[in-house]
């Protein structure tokens, strides 16, 4: 049975747009991209070669990919810890319309996403690692097909932009599986779905007239 697993960088207040550079995703005007780059240093390099480490396919929305389809081809370094991986296993898109993807090992969901998704995680073969794709990742969510989140936290408050969770995403809980923090200040987080929310009340119970009366029985 294979799983999908996210793996995403955040600031604090949950923005997850253009991490990677000033030009990545501008949508919507967003102009701070880049912003995960100052605090990068080798632990959590390391954090992220034991993410792209384990066997995995691409599990990707149409904007995330066409980012990558024009990134990650070009670079041939035999050695490299993320173009090497990316570039060998299957890319699964999911897009709104038929289109032709040039990136080598790339396959369409086809219309009903969710239901191309559910087939395939019946099937045996390596997690489905999810990169970006912030829309893809609301349609998971929605569907609760997420399996494990790996998110990586960054000490600072982007404002708007694309976020992890949009509004009206669906309310669950999650546990914590495993949390390292590194120097720079940025927390690597590993949660897993678990069930509904559980709601509880710190306040004080009113009492009832009969203890009322019983108190002043009492005094």
């Amino acid at each position: 049975m294979r799983r999908i697993v996210v793996a995403t960088f955040t600031s604090l207040d949950g923005v997850m747009q253009a991490p990677g550079g000033p030009a990545e995703d501008p949508t919507g005007g967003f102009a701070l991209g880049g912003w995960t780059a100052p605090y990068f240093g080798e632990g959590l390099g390391a954090a992220l070669g034991k993410i792209f480490g384990r066997p995995f396919d691409l599990l990707l929305g149409r904007k995330t990919y066409d980012i990558f389809a024009a990134y990650w081809p070009y670079v041939t370094d035999p050695n490299h810890p993320i173009a090497q991986p990316f570039n060998r296993v299957t890319k699964y898109v999911a897009s709104r319309s038929d289109r032709t993807l040039s990136w080598r090992n790339s396959r369409l969901l086809g219309n009903d996403v969710a239901a191309a998704l559910t087939t395939l995680k019946r099937e045996d073969g390596p997690d489905l690692l999810v990169q970006g794709s912030s829309d893809l990742l609301q349609t998971l969510w929605r569907n609760g097909l997420v399996d494990e989140f790996s998110v990586l936290i960054f000490p600072l408050v982007l404002g708007n932009g694309k976020r992890l969770f949009g509004s009206g995403a669906t309310p669950a809980g999650l546990t914590l599986v495993k949390a390292r923090s590194f120097p720079t200040g940025v927390i690597v987080a590993t949660y897993r779905p678990d069930g509904a929310v559980k709601t509880g009340s710190f306040q004080h119970t009113e009492p009832s007239e009969a203890e009322l009366e019983r108190r002043r029985t009492l005094t």
